[in-house]
């Protein structure tokens, strides 16, 4: 094939939407806006719990679901397609604007750092690397262990913030063990018992939460800095062993939350399978009510009840960033054909049998 010959058509038929799947991002998607609107409010013990109870695994959760929807990754032409459409140009898009606006109430960075994301950014990077390298994972004998291993080692050294590298790495685990889930796995996690067991592990996390969230820096939740710099101040082998704690806590309520997911289809199904614009908008809610209106610091005097409030507008706010004309509207933007920048894919070929093309000439005959 010359470079200029048209590209394989994709292998991989397109991923059919499964209610089990759209239900889970729909509740985590609410996790992910309650805790980024709780985020000025950490000064106040009674958000700060709710904060540190969010954070202990609602990214986890979110990446688990992304690896095992990215499974089959290979690389084909229907899938570098959409990571461009759906990945790179929306990273582009968000990760310069937000930066713009708060370059513009902030005055910093005072440069643009467009590989370098602030904040809801660091997400689609991730899910670049971690699926152009879902081969590899997918290749190696002992693909989790791996992954732990560079978790809590990445923790030790420096490494600057390109597409939110320290994260990935942190993070990793949770997308290598998505990708070796199966449908069994999930159907096995809806067992009566289990269930009854998922919401006493949450329940009682939350209650622990509440009453000692104040006695750790939630810095450790972020998943970006190095065990030995401000804020953590620990030795190498604290760090390590934190930060495994963190990855087994963020495990075992992923896998509780998950046993809890409903799995016939209803309203949230149809909301969930929008959470990437709900995803990809509300900072800009957040950061708009933030700097132009200083709404959380206006709410932090009164308590508790602002924290409620805040949860209660948050999900609100979610749910509307799910519904049908918001996608309408942003589908193009966040999701661009591209049709102008990729060529035409090749159209699949009639294979012809191995026999009759792959098979060696049989060797002539000497005469005797």
């Amino acid at each position: 094939m010359s470079a200029l010959d048209p590209l394989p058509v994709a292998t991989t038929p397109p991923k059919e939407r499964v209610a089990y799947l759209d239900n889970a991002r729909y509740w985590v998607m609410l996790l992910v806006v309650i805790g980024h609107s709780l985020t000025e409010l950490v000064v106040m013990d009674s958000a700060r719990g709710v904060y540190t109870w969010v954070y202990l695994f609602h990214m986890p959760f979110f990446i688990l679901i992304s690896g095992y929807t990215a499974r089959h990754y290979i690389g084909d032409f229907r899938q570098i397609r959409r990571i461009v459409s759906t990945l790179i140009v929306p990273y582009l898009l968000v990760e310069t604007s937000l930066q713009l606006i708060t370059k513009h109430y902030d005055g910093k960075p005072q440069h643009l750092m467009i590989l370098s994301p602030q904040w809801l950014g660091w997400f689609l990077a991730a899910l670049f690397i971690w699926r152009i390298t879902t081969p590899i994972w997918r290749a190696l004998k002992y693909p989790i262990t791996t992954s732990i291993v560079i978790s809590l080692l990445a923790g030790l050294i420096e490494i600057p913030n390109v597409l939110a590298l320290p994260k990935v790495l942190a993070l990793l685990p949770f997308w290598v063990i998505g990708l070796h889930m199966n449908r069994e796995l999930f159907m096995k996690l809806g067992d009566l018992r289990l269930r009854i067991v998922s919401v006493l592990l949450l329940v009682g996390s939350f209650v622990i939460c509440q009453l000692y969230a104040g006695n750790w820096t939630t810095q450790w939740l972020l998943w970006k800095d190095r065990y030995s710099e401000d804020p953590l101040y620990a030795t190498a082998w604290e760090g390590m062993m934190t930060r495994g704690w963190f990855l087994v806590v963020g495990a075992v309520l992923t896998f509780a939350t998950l046993s809890l997911i409903p799995r016939a289809r209803s309203i949230t199904t149809v909301l969930g399978g929008r959470t990437f614009y709900c995803y990809l908008l509300h900072g800009f809610v957040i950061i708009l009510l933030d700097r132009q209106f200083d709404l959380w610091e206006r709410l932090e005097k009164y308590g508790a009840v602002s924290v409620v409030g805040c949860m209660v507008v948050a999900v609100v706010l979610a749910n509307v960033l799910m519904t049908k004309p918001v996608a309408t509207i942003f589908r193009p933007l966040f999701e661009p054909r591209l049709t102008w920048l990729f060529r035409e894919a090749e159209p699949p070929s009639v294979r012809v049998p191995a026999s009759s093309v792959d098979a060696p000439s049989p060797p002539p005959v000497k005469a005797p």
